[in-house]
């Protein structure tokens, strides 16, 4: 999220894709000793992620990801290859005496002067295991990686960490190191904006130059050789290869893998000078593809969805909102009245209502199209027919319905005066939230005929979901009820990695907008507008249970974590879908 101004073919629905290892705290990182770890095992312990030398070919780190029972597919890049044996080994114990899979010519290299990536997948493994694996290049190799297979059977428990907005420039990344060493997960959730496409000069760029994070082009990426650079200068952080290396990732794209507010057909921050969208978008997503741990669709590549099993205690479901069948997002130009107008005027109200009702609320607008909304309904309802007592939605945009607040009441009269002096665009924002209007048109509720078409196919067939999401920057608490008043689950929305607050511009001593966000929509139980963090997720059989982990800071390595809130969602039951309660 950024407002101005203010696999191989395993992918698709229905097929079961992910099952769970349970493994205990820093179970992710290097070094442990040796035996091989089914669940419920200790977990590999280690001391501390050591990346590779600058001057090796190995700098860009290793990845896991889209892991199932018995595969998962392994990545690298190389620096500078000068030829040699290139291949992969994966083993049962942190010393390779046992190694379980080994690869050389069956690899995938896609050679990118003077990078290459390498994506295998490493199959014949053992559900519910924890595997050490590491490359080779000639006779040097990778540091070494852990991942987890996913396994079929009874779970006590399992941890997910779901990240978010994660923006170079912007700051370090003490929320991947947080995680990647205290977190004790299971799995790596990425919900999107894994990078983003600004210039130096653009957006959150401002301390780049201090923290020595200039992104890398220094223009907006637009070209495949852009979109590979950037790529390869995130991957260069040391703290988002500990991550990577200490557990299996899932990944979806949001809209800054592309450009700022993609949809199916462009993007506001595409420009018809740029090129066409559709090879600005081929471009983008050629390059997430060769430079994450992920599987592949058979035909178009946008369709990245499709629902994973996490053993007998979850469903995940992964939407695709940005390529596939997003239709554009509308304008706020399009609102019917003068931003001054009387907000006491009936014609005036009318008028806005009509808008809300006829323009936001066409009946015609697509967000995710109706192959994954029958595709969610379909696996939720097999995951309660299997008895399974969670069904994740793996979402991009806040799904919950909110509204601005009142800022031409809510926000004190020097704040208002302060953020409007010298633009036109704020004043008339400010103004226009004494009407009611939705937070951001960009999430769902820029398309509020589909919200209904998804919750009442969850309502068709009795599921109850945990919604995560992320995009904006903030940490929220979400009740999700239909428009009869019906509850279909709970939304966790995680803050960024680093990427900055919607009000940071406006922050001011005593003034908290998560408390005005809370105050003005009767479904937003929580909202922190000021730290970066996570979600530590932990499901188990009668409950689940999210912690939301900050940073102290971004500006230094040296930071502190803490904790914002905890939410407890106890089991559905009878019909009855509990509504999230506020624990910690």
């Amino acid at each position: 999220m950024h407002k101005s101004g203010f696999v191989d073919a395993g992918l698709g629905f229905g097929e079961s894709k992910m099952n769970k290892i349970n493994l205990t705290r820093r179970a992710a990182l290097m070094g442990a000793a040796g035996a091989s770890l089914t669940v419920g095992a200790c977990a590999p312990q280690i001391e501390a992620f050591r990346p590779a030398s600058d001057d090796g070919p190995f700098r860009h780190g290793i990845a896991s990801g889209d892991p199932d029972q018995t595969s998962v597919m392994l990545w690298t890049a190389l620096t500078n290859d000068g030829g040699g044996y290139r291949g992969v080994e994966v083993a049962s114990d942190a010393a390779f005496e046992t190694i379980v899979f080994e690869s050389g010519e069956d690899i995938r290299y896609v050679m990118m002067q003077p990078l290459g990536t390498l994506k295998i997948l490493a199959t014949g493994l053992e559900p519910g295991r924890a595997y050490f694996y590491r490359f080779r290049l000639g006779e040097t190799y990778s540091p070494t990686g852990v991942t987890r297979t996913l396994p079929a059977g009874a779970l006590d428990s399992y941890t997910i960490g779901i990240m978010s907005c994660s923006n170079f420039p912007a700051g370090h990344f003490n929320v991947y190191r947080e995680a990647a060493e205290n977190g004790g997960l299971d799995l790596v959730l990425h919900l999107g904006d894994y990078l983003y496409e600004y210039a130096m000069g653009q957006y959150a760029t401002g301390n780049a130059e201090a923290l020595n994070r200039v992104p890398d082009p220094i223009h907006e990426m637009v070209s495949p050789a852009d979109y590979v650079a950037r790529h390869a200068q995130y991957k260069t952080d040391p703290d988002l290869q500990a991550l990577h290396a200490a557990a299996p990732w899932i990944m979806s794209w949001d809209d800054h893998e592309t450009a700022n507010d993609s949809y199916r057909d462009g993007a506001e921050n595409h420009d018809a000078d740029e090129g066409p969208w559709a090879a600005r978008r081929t471009a983008a997503l050629r390059a997430w593809y060769d430079w994450t741990p992920t599987r592949e669709p058979e035909g178009d590549n946008r369709q990245r969805f499709g629902n994973y099993e996490i053993g007998d205690l979850a469903t995940l479901v992964m939407l695709e909102s940005r390529l596939t069948d997003r239709d554009q997002q509308i304008s706020l130009e399009s609102f019917p009245v003068a931003s001054d107008a009387d907000d006491s005027d009936p014609e005036v109200l009318a008028a806005v209502a009509a808008w809300k009702r006829d323009v936001v609320g066409d009946e015609s607008r697509s967000l995710i199209g109706e192959e994954q909304i029958a595709g969610i309904r379909d696996a939720c309802a097999a995951s309660l027919a299997a008895g399974k007592p969670w069904r994740i939605l793996g979402n991009q945009v806040i799904m919950a319905r909110v509204n601005f607040p009142n800022f031409a009441t809510e926000m004190p009269a020097w704040l208002r005066w302060y953020a409007t002096r010298d633009s036109e665009f704020a004043r008339s924002m400010i103004m226009r939230t004494r009407f009611g209007i939705p937070f951001n048109l960009d999430m769902w509720d820029g398309y509020p005929a589909e919200r209904d078409r998804l919750y009442a196919a969850l309502r068709e067939v009795g599921a109850d979901v945990i919604t995560v999401t992320g995009d904006v920057h903030s940490f929220w608490a979400n009740d999700l009820l239909d428009k009869d008043g019906h509850r279909i689950g709970t939304e966790l929305v995680g803050a960024s990695v680093s990427s900055p607050s919607p009000f940071s511009g406006f922050a001011a001593p005593g003034v908290d907008y998560g408390k005005m966000m809370r105050e003005a929509n009767s479904e937003v139980a929580q909202c922190n507008m000021v730290d970066h963090g996570y979600i530590r997720l932990t499901l188990t059989p009668d409950e689940a249970l999210a912690d939301y982990v900050t940073v102290s800071t971004l500006d230094s390595r040296d930071y502190r974590a803490g904790l914002d809130s905890q939410w407890r969602i106890a089991r559905a039951s009878g019909g009855e879908v509990p509504m999230a309660e506020r624990v910690g």
